[in-house]
């Protein structure tokens, strides 16, 4: 009689058996679940779970769009840098760090400074994220759903929030703040970051023009 081979044993996955979709219909996609962004997922995203939205629309650096050309733009530093002359802080004041960065580049570099703390064991929901001249791209998608959809993220505190610096009397204090000094009025930095240095709890990161941050907070950073 002829030996027959033992037919190799087929081992289901740990997910559990697999449905055969019907001859001549293809398998369904998965459908990507909402939920709170981590340092791995893309910036920047709509936190938690709700009705699916429009991508927010990302900022020139996350794609080949309008991006600064590499001589405009500033190096990112390894870390943000501790720029503080007067020594340590008192320990009820927030450590303040200085990114050096021009009007146009502050925002990216804001940016990357998250991603930094992110990468870093920082959780999304510790961050506050200020702008003083144009809105970034996050806040001018969410505001177009309604200011109370927009603040109820803020209450949430499930992920970075982006807001505008000049409506900080409405944003929460958080354990680190990081502001993107990237234009607006004159005197936007000036009334900006002493109120963002308020609300910080352990650090505030400040992406901008040294001297007129120097001048602003006066505290030699």
């Amino acid at each position: 009689m002829p030996l027959i081979p033992e037919e190799p044993q087929i081992h289901e996955s740990a997910q559990g058996p697999r449905a055969t979709p019907a001859a001549g219909r293809p398998a369904p996609t998965p459908r990507p679940v909402p939920g709170p962004r981590s340092a791995a997922s893309p910036r920047p995203g709509r936190p938690g779970p709700g009705p699916a939205r429009p991508a927010p629309p990302a900022s020139p650096r996350q794609h080949g769009g309008a991006a600064p050309s590499p001589a405009s733009r500033p190096s990112r530093p390894s870390r943000p840098e501790n720029r503080s002359a007067t020594g340590p802080a008192p320990s009820d004041r927030p450590q303040i760090q200085l990114i050096p960065a021009p009007a146009d580049g502050a925002l990216d570099a804001a940016e990357e400074a998250v991603d930094l703390l992110l990468e870093t064991g920082r959780a999304p929901g510790d961050i506050l994220f200020l702008t003083t001249g144009e809105q970034h791209p996050w806040t001018t998608h969410e505001l177009s759903f309604g200011e109370a959809a927009y603040w109820a993220q803020q209450d949430a505190r499930d992920d970075v929030f982006f807001a505008d610096a000049a409506a900080l009397d409405r944003a929460s204090a958080r354990p680190v703040v990081v502001v993107a000094v990237n234009g607006g009025a004159d005197d936007a930095a000036t009334h900006a970051l002493p109120a963002a240095l308020s609300r910080a709890g352990t650090l505030l990161v400040v992406c901008g023009d040294p001297e007129r941050i120097n001048t602003v907070l006066g505290a030699g950073v």
